[in-house]
């Protein structure tokens, strides 16, 4: 199972020091969030994207690729890429020059995007939201599938006879995630081409975690990918660690309630009894982490947001490493020793991905289509 960070990047002001970071270096934070999450033994880092304040990723290739140059190891991801907003020509290749640069090490999460501000910045409209990550998600499939594309479609300018530059790495496509919180028509277009479903369930209460997390995977199976639970899942939370819960609660409570994404609405207990959010000691962590699975099933890939609501970078790097060398591995053995053989352990790989072949459902550009054409030949 894989295990990381992922970053929002906001640039809030510590509420118990009254000091704000500079851009600057809230960006060279979120580097080093990156080269601690390898150093501590962690698989992937993923970093958000947004175009407005108080938040800096708005490059988050760039940022990756960065990353790519001073680490060996980790995998790096966006949560989320935003495809609506995003022309699918540039993610095609920006993304493909990551893999180049990184010898693989690479995938991403797409998403819709919800702040409505900034879909006008870039000529789109959110009330177009769902159709634009249908029909953009789907020519970028084709630019990364097909060496001459022809396109024509609702939301930008046709294309004719054109090839993205340059082509993914070793001929094969970064495997895929559609992150989402509350839309089921996400769930069910990563079902339907058989890339994983991400939901960061920071916000919300179990019970819709599950629902969306079993829409995914009856529609996953549905399409003839595998078995239900053999679906390839992710899930986001957030985590504060102390060596006893009073002490977690004490420290992390101002930053809590100051929180730009769910601060000023409801108290530390409120939240951390409906929501993910685990503020304790490590081993109530791994308990409450552990029980992920109970409600959504077996699953692959657990990212956690460490960096959050102002705290101080010297305090992140702390958490990262209590994370990396107390509570990780403990996971990565209580969860494989109830992962069923046929269920996947992680995410596809590069490597896995090259090794499958050309002639794996992966290089179809919709797998579920294709396969019922030729079944019916």
């Amino acid at each position: 199972m894989q295990f990381g960070i992922f970053t929002v990047g906001d640039v809030t002001q510590d509420p118990t020091t009254g000091r704000t970071p500079s851009e600057a270096e809230r960006i060279q934070a979120m580097v080093a969030i990156g080269e601690k999450a390898e150093a501590v033994g962690l698989d992937v880092f993923a970093t958000g994207e947004h175009h407005n304040p108080p938040f800096v990723p708005s490059s988050p290739t760039t940022m990756l690729g960065y990353l790519a140059a001073k680490t060996d190891n980790l995998i790096l991801s966006t949560a989320t890429t935003l495809i609506t907003t995003n022309d699918p020509v540039k993610i095609a290749e920006d993304f493909a020059m990551l893999q180049h640069l990184s010898g693989g090490r690479v995938d991403l999460m797409l998403g819709r995007g919800n702040t409505g501000p900034v879909y006008p910045w870039f000529g789109k409209d959110i009330r177009d939201g769902l159709a634009l990550a249908v029909e953009n998600y789907h020519l970028l499939r084709r630019l990364w599938r097909e060496q001459r594309v022809d396109w024509e479609g609702q939301f930008r300018t046709p294309l004719n006879g054109f090839t993205a530059t340059p082509a993914p790495l070793d001929g094969t496509p970064p495997f895929v995630w559609h992150g989402s919180i509350r839309s089921p028509e996400i769930a069910e277009q990563a079902a339907y081409y058989g890339d994983g479903f991400f939901h960061n369930n920071i916000f919300w209460n179990k019970e819709h975690t599950q629902q969306m997390v079993n829409l995914y995977r009856r529609r996953f199976e549905h399409y003839g990918h595998g078995a239900a639970d053999q679906a390839i899942v992710g899930l986001g939370g957030q985590v504060f660690m102390a060596e006893t819960e009073a002490e977690a609660k004490k420290f992390f409570r101002p930053y809590f309630d100051n929180a730009p994404v769910y601060g000023h609405g409801p108290s530390l207990e409120d939240f951390t009894e409906l929501t993910p959010l685990t503020v304790g000691t490590p081993e109530q962590v791994i308990e409450r982490t552990l029980g992920f699975a109970d409600t959504v099933g077996d699953y692959q890939r657990q990212l956690f947001l460490m960096d959050h609501a102002g705290l101080p970078l010297s305090v992140v790097l702390e958490q990262i490493e209590i994370l990396g060398t107390e509570v990780v591995p403990v996971l990565r053995k209580e969860f494989e020793a109830r992962r069923p053989a046929h269920v996947p352990s992680n995410p596809p790989t590069h490597a896995g991905l090259v090794e499958a072949g050309p002639d794996a459902p992966h290089h179809l550009v919709e797998p579920a289509r294709e396969r019922a054409l030729a079944e019916e030949k």
